[in-house]
């Protein structure tokens, strides 16, 4: 979280490459981050490399969403940014599903106010802490499905914990939460970079967007640039 102004110029100046973008092609910045000690840098880099001034995701920023929590300004950028998202591709209740650092599930009622939601340890957090904080049990790759529920050796034990038990709480949680939305059936999606590989071992994920963030930063873009 110590990044400079220059350290984060040589990360992005690669993939940009990677991404065959030229620092020319910017034509303007929007940013949603939950490191805040990152934010200054960020908002250094826009200005002194592409001369612009990047627009940060906030509660207060014009969203269209009530934000009907306790403390609007704790909740995560990229979950309202997500909530703003999946509303407006589906204009009715709805719980996302994020499987990110920590997976969070966040609640959008009919009309399409944020009414909160749940916030869980990620897959990748408790895949290191098995590595790490074990002395017998090993870092296991979780891309492939193990042959049943119960695992014959170590490694499909662990497969089976994280796969089976993922799917499992998300199942849990996400019939917990409609519970509590009666009379209303949300609808369920999922993102993040995880979604795909837990998707099959969740009954309830509906559809999965891997671009749902990204849809959702357009979308305040929009509403809020010219404010």
């Amino acid at each position: 979280h110590d990044t400079t102004t220059d350290e984060l110029a040589g990360l992005l100046f690669g993939l940009f490459n990677m991404a065959d973008v030229k620092l020319t092609d910017i034509s303007d910045v929007i940013i949603a981050s939950v490191v805040p000690p990152l934010q200054p840098a960020l908002n250094s880099y826009c200005r002194s490399y592409l001369g612009k001034t990047p627009l940060v995701v906030s509660n207060a920023m014009h969203t269209d969403m009530r934000i009907l929590i306790d403390y609007p300004e704790e909740v995560g950028a990229d979950r309202i940014v997500n909530a703003i998202a999946g509303y407006e591709r589906y204009k009715t209740a709805l719980i996302v599903v994020d499987f990110g650092t920590a997976i969070t599930f966040d609640c959008v009622s009919v009309s399409g106010d944020y009414l909160g939601g749940i916030i869980a340890p990620g897959i990748a957090i408790s895949l290191e802490a098995l590595g790490s904080r074990t002395a017998k049990l090993p870092r296991v790759d979780i891309s492939t499905t193990p042959p049943g529920v119960i695992g014959k050796n170590t490694v499909e034990a662990i497969k089976s914990g994280i796969l089976f038990g993922y799917g499992s709480l998300v199942d849990g949680l996400v019939k917990k939460i409609a519970n509590s939305m009666l009379p209303f059936q949300p609808k369920v999606i999922a993102t993040g970079g995880m979604a795909n590989l837990i998707q099959p071992y969740a009954d309830t994920i509906e559809e999965v967007h891997p671009l749902l963030t990204l849809e959702g930063l357009y979308l305040l873009y929009e509403k809020n640039h010219e404010c």
